[in-house]
Formats: structure tokens, sequence, C-alpha cells
């Protein structure tokens, strides 16, 4: 090895330590906090950010930070509705779910995509655990309505989605125990009924129920955006409730990234302290949202009093 070689590798080297030491204020200020992740998108079905994902995972917890991950699963679940030849509809972004595809929903993200990010996290270092929202009555859910008006008659009728669900309660007693151990919780989006029969509910839904019962400090949105960007097409970092709602009214933020704001705002209202809508497939984005002055994303929190 050359001495210009040895020379770049201490320099490489010493920069990692520099990295590491203007973190540590962030690390101790998140110390102890609860975050709640919501995985999916592009992210999750590239496989090297996926090994990314599970070590920075087990890094928030080596630091002392709770993380809680909730995942989706929709190309999957279309992908082998497809090989068994079950047809499947789409209402207003929502999958419809008759008796046949709800077993397939549970098969897939209870089962193997579940076991997947458990198993990536467990290579990891880590320590995880699969569960669904059926464990321990983690997610109580009631079967979702919604209505759609006529464009001819103005007449609303009520849309029958089958097996689709929303959350009615969440028991934070089941991660209570995980949070007093090393254990990181890794969920699936389905709830039970009061019949006890599944229901599929939507994964950003059930991160933000779950985010509000556990009183999470922050509720990560990993998409494939870089969060909310202004009209001249820079990224907002941080907004609050009444400032996204006035970016709705007047323009600035339109089609797909509306849910996706609604959903923090909803989050922040059930009593997540803030929501961050940032780019699951930048490498680290998770580290750098949490562990930088910059952040990596948008951050949505509630007014000041």
């Amino acid at each position: 090895m050359s001495d210009q070689t040895r020379a770049d590798e201490r320099a490489a080297w010493l920069e990692k330590a520099s990295t590491l030491s203007e973190a540590l204020p962030f690390f101790r200020q998140h110390a102890g906090e609860t975050i709640v992740i919501k995985y999916g998108g592009h992210a999750m079905g590239d496989d090297g950010l996926a090994q990314l994902f599970a070590r920075d995972v087990v890094l928030l917890r080596q630091v002392g930070i709770n993380p809680v991950v909730v995942h989706g699963g929709g190309p999957q679940i279309g992908r082998m509705l497809e090989r068994l030849k079950i047809k499947s509809e789409f209402i207003d972004g929502l999958r419809v779910t008759d008796k046949d595809t709800v077993e397939i929903v549970e098969m897939v993200l209870a089962g193997s995509i579940n076991k997947q990010i458990v198993s990536a996290i467990n290579q990891a270092g880590g320590f995880a655990v699969g569960l669904s929202g059926k464990d321990g009555g983690l997610i109580r859910a009631r079967k979702l309505r919604r209505t759609q008006r006529d464009p001819d008659s103005e007449i609303e009728k009520v849309l029958d989605l089958g097996f689709v669900g929303e959350p009615v309660e969440v028991n934070p007693h089941v991660l209570e125990h995980f949070h007093a151990s090393d254990i990181i919780p890794v969920i699936a989006p389905t709830g039970v009924g009061p019949s006890g029969e599944t229901y599929n509910i939507n994964a950003d839904t059930s991160a933000g129920a779950i985010g509000g019962a556990v009183g999470a400090q922050r509720l990560l949105f990993l998409t494939d955006v870089a969060g909310v960007l202004d009209k001249q097409g820079n990224l907002i970092p941080e907004m609050t409730a009444s400032q996204v709602k006035a970016l709705i009214a007047d323009g600035t933020i339109t089609g797909g990234m509306i849910p996706k704001v609604e959903t923090c705002l909803h989050a922040v209202a059930q009593g997540v302290e803030a929501a961050v809508i940032l780019d699951g497939r930048v490498p680290h984005g998770m580290l750098l949202e949490l562990f930088t002055p910059h952040g990596a994303g948008t951050l949505i929190r509630r007014d000041a009093d």
C-alpha cells in the first residue's frame, strides 16, 4: 500500500469519526424516544436499500431509540393475486378486498414480507419480532365506509370495499413490553374486527394510529418523494399544520402529496409530536433526518399553543 493510499484511507476514517462526533448531540436528544417508521415503496423493493434500512433501524436501537416499524406491501400483494389468478380492483386508491383477497393479503403482509424485514434486521445485528395488528388485539378495526357521488345524478352511494378496515383502537400495552427490552417490533397493517375477522388497513393509516397510541416523538413516512416542495421546487424543511392547510388551499400542495400530508396532519392530531415525509430511496435518509441539523425531508408538527 502506497503512502498516498494510506493517507487517503486515514482521511476517510477521520471524516467518519468527525461525522459520528457531530451526531452525538442528536443521539442524546433522541435517546429514549419512540420513533414509528412507515416502511414501503421502492425502498422496500430494492435489496440494497432494504439492507441499509435494516442496519439503520438497528443503529437507532443501539443509540437508545425505540423504533417501531410498520410496513406496507401493495405491489407484493398484487403480484401474488396475479399469480393465483384472483382479480382485484381499486376504488379511490384502496384495494377492494373480498374474502379470497383478504386471505392473500394476510398471507403476504403478515407472512412473507413481515418475515423478510424481521430477518434483515436480525441479520444486521438487531433483535426483531414480527407481528400483525391482530396479535394481542394490537389494532382493533371496523369496516371502512366510503361514499362516492354520481357525476350525473349527484346522488351519493356507499361503496362496499369488502374487508378494508380502519383502526378503532390501538392497544399500546402490546408494544410497551417491546420498549422495555431490546426487541424491535415489525408490524403488518392488518386489524381484527369485532367478530375476529381480518381487515386490510392502509399502512400509512396504521402507522399514524400506532404513533398516536404510543405517543411517538417522530413518525417517519419513507416515501418515493423528497418531501413537500414549494412552487419553485425547493424542499420545505418544516411546517405547522396551519401552514400545510394554507399550501393545499393555494395550490402549492397538489395531487398525490395531499393524502400524504393529510395523513401527517391526522397523526399529529392523534398525539404524534411530529411527522416527517422523506425519500426512502436516499441511503441512510432516516439517519440524515434524525442526526443532522438540516434533516432530510419535510417535518410537520402541530400549531403552537
